[in-house]
């Protein structure tokens, strides 16, 4: 089963105190490697923190851990996912003469997919 989101790609504050100890420390990982989406979306795709999902874009795909948003911070149909290396891999390589890869916004496929085993 699949569902069309948006995903909004950010920063986090606890991103940046995570920068601060450096990008391999566990504080800043936290962060990049989590998928929060809306407590509803939740819900009605039967997924809870700690499930995988497969988000598929124009440019790439990526299998990701989810988190429940805080309530009434994220609302349904949007995803959020911390800039990171996992983020960089849905978005495209033209920068509009920006230098920065359009970043917001990005039309993704969510499918959930099972936990990967911890080997």
């Amino acid at each position: 089963m699949s569902e069309t989101f948006i995903l909004i790609p950010g920063r986090t504050s606890k991103q940046g105190v995570g920068i601060n100890e450096g990008k391999y420390g566990e504080t800043y990982l936290g962060e990049i490697t989590k998928l929060q989406v809306a407590p509803g979306d939740m819900e009605r795709l039967g997924i809870t923190d700690g499930d995988w999902v497969r988000l598929i874009g124009e440019h790439g795909t990526i299998d990701v851990e989810v988190i429940s948003a805080k309530k009434d911070e994220l609302p349904e149909g949007l995803l959020f996912i911390a800039y990171g290396d996992l983020s960089s891999r849905l978005m495209g390589g033209d920068t509009h003469g920006s230098g920065m890869p359009t970043s917001k916004g990005l039309d993704v496929e969510l499918e959930t997919i099972p936990t990967p085993s911890k080997s």
